[in-house]
């Protein structure tokens, strides 16, 4: 679960903490629906705004440059989204996120859903059709005559609240649904749709303080005490989720004074150390053998398992997984506790994890230097050797990633969906939390070669972006960072192909399918908007060009020409396809 937004902006460089919500005051002189919104926004402590701009939003725009927030143009709403999305994790503060009518917000939905799905903040703000002229056809129309509301415009599986302002006098209600949502734990994202000429109306209101109490779900002693009892039993392993972010310092607290196992999910890289000799490895897609080898032959009584899903990509719902008696499963959202292993024995809590977390250790001493008997089965990571001849191999550019990047700098690395991913998620290692983002549930394509742009802006500082050349043909938004001088990187891994296309098929038993693209030459397309950037076709090149990237000021692309014949790490992947019948042996 992510840390709870508690703060009211009260000026541009002060965070509160507290559950009082903000309060307007009368404004001086009669102004727009669209300037009260933007002011509320403001005052709950909105420092971004990113979308993409047309005259149906124009009243809406100009009352976002008017305000103290940092207004970035896009170029497609999805990497708005996405950059959003990114520039939240990186803050810890909501983004608002704006389009026009009409396409503006059917491409903005993808990058929305991953908004839902990753735990985000974020506010949308649409344009829609006026009233009087709905059902003629209006440019780009947005009502009920042209475009479904279920779900887009109210509230449901896309979002947490949306609605429709048709008049001033709703904007009480809407202010306190949003600051609902923003003070309450885990992800939140709204939709505000608001008719080109209810933007320009005028409102003259007063919006009162509102003081909201946050009963964050926790566990009770009784519950604590029988988890202490379970987890007592005997040697217990800890599988840790993106959702124990908060938490990392307890974890390891639990983990040295008990002698517990640690794994992770993909997505909670370095939330335990990946250097920790009690670290045995990542789970799913990506993962290690490592963590099979250990449930083989030290499987333990219990599992505890903090802040993640166990879906498909953490898991593979593998029967491997299953401990001998059980799992103890914490997570906020109870919809997810006990799903991916239903036959299993689960207790089941809902709870902040890091809340759980210092409860627990109230019955575990500090850690006393206790070590296991039986040493823990380890990751396993090759060194290579630069070849002199023949293209780069993945595994060598993620040896130098980790020299450079990860070990040599305190960049936050970002991996899009695919091979990418893959070999992210296997050769790199990280220590600390907050240092490595995927998106492996939703996993939409293009979410990290425009996200690195929002992540890269809100850290003030470097981003890097490891991707295909599948998904930075799709969607980046190099172009913005040149126009913002935003220092953000991409690797790209340019095969020629989608890989992880090519390469699954090809296991899964099909013949003769085409996954080839027209390899392009993303220097000259990177140098043609503004950007910096180097190709490498070497193996001996590519740590000078990964030191050039990383000191570089402004946007930089890293073209990397990759051996396409090297297998990614998605064998897990591809069994799990094959389980579901997705195969032609």
């Amino acid at each position: 679960m992510d840390a709870k937004f508690q703060g009211i902006k009260a000026n541009s460089s002060k965070k509160f903490n507290s559950t009082e919500q903000p309060s307007h005051s009368q404004p001086s002189v009669t102004s727009s629906v669209a300037e009260a919104v933007v002011k509320i926004l403001e005052d709950m402590g909105v420092q971004y705004a990113f979308g993409v701009s047309e005259g149906a939003i124009a009243p809406v725009w100009a009352a976002l440059h008017q305000s103290s927030m940092q207004v970035l143009h896009f170029r497609h709403e999805a990497g708005a989204v996405f950059a959003a999305v990114e520039a939240y994790f990186a803050s810890d503060r909501p983004v608002v996120v704006f389009t026009t009518t009409g396409p503006g917000i059917t491409n903005a939905l993808t990058g929305l859903l991953a908004a839902r799905w990753e735990g985000a903040k974020v506010i949308f703000v649409s344009a829609s059709t006026s009233a009087p002229q709905r059902g003629r056809w209006a440019c780009q129309e947005t009502s009920a005559y042209t475009m479904p509301s279920a779900d887009i415009f109210t509230s449901g599986t896309i979002f947490h609240y949306a609605t429709t302002l048709e008049a001033s006098n709703q904007i009480p209600e809407v202010a306190q649904r949003i600051a609902l949502g923003l003070g309450q734990p885990g992800g939140f994202v709204a939709h505000i749709s608001i008719p080109t000429n209810i933007q320009t109306s005028s409102v003259n209101i007063f919006l009162s303080r509102v003081t909201l109490s946050h009963a964050v779900a926790t566990a009770s002693e009784e519950t604590i005490a029988k988890c202490v009892e379970l987890l007592s039993d005997g040697l217990f392993a800890i599988w840790v989720g993106f959702g124990a972010r908060g938490a990392a310092k307890e974890i390891r607290q639990l983990a040295e004074s008990t002698g517990a196992a640690v794994m992770c999910s993909p997505r909670a890289k370095g939330i335990f150390p990946e250097d920790h000799p009690q670290f045995v490895g990542v789970t799913g897609f990506g993962g290690h053998e490592s963590v099979f080898r250990y449930m083989q032959e030290q499987r333990p009584l219990h599992i505890l398992v903090l802040g993640t899903r166990l879906g498909e990509p953490t898991s593979f719902w593998s029967p491997a997984m299953n401990p001998t008696r059980g799992f103890l499963h914490i997570d906020i959202d109870p919809k997810v506790l006990g799903t991916a292993y239903p036959c299993t024995e689960t207790f089941a809590i809902q709870s902040e994890v890091g809340i759980f977390m210092k409860a627990l250790l109230k019955y575990f001493p500090e850690s006393t230097g206790h070590s296991r008997k039986i040493v823990l089965p380890r990751p396993e990571y090759n060194v290579l050797k630069s070849h002199v001849k023949g293209l780069v191999r993945p595994e060598l550019l993620m040896n130098v990633i980790q020299q450079v990047i990860v070990d040599g700098s305190d960049a936050v690395v970002m991996a899009e969906s695919g091979n990418s991913l893959a070999w992210v998620t296997h050769l790199l290692r990280f220590t600390t939390p907050s240092r490595h983002r995927i998106s492996n549930g939703f996993g939409a394509m293009g979410h990290f070669v425009t996200g690195v742009v929002g992540a890269a802006l809100a850290r003030n500082g470097k981003a890097i972006a490891i991707v295909g050349d599948g998904a930075m043909l799709m969607n980046s938004e190099v172009n913005t960072a040149v126009k913002y001088q935003i220092p953000a990187v991409w690797i790209v891994l340019n095969d020629g192909r989608y890989n992880i296309c090519e390469q699954g098929i090809t296991y899964l038993g099909f013949k003769k399918v085409d996954a080839t693209i027209p390899q392009a030459d993303f220097v000259k397309i990177a140098q043609g908007m503004g950007a910096e950037g180097i190709r490498v076709e070497r193996e001996a090149d590519v740590q000078v060009t990964l030191e050039k990237a990383i000191a570089a000021n402004g946007p930089f692309v890293v073209d990397v020409i990759i051996d396409p014949t090297q297998i990614a790490p998605t064998q897990s992947r591809n069994l799990s396809l094959i389980s579901q019948g997705a195969t032609n042996y």
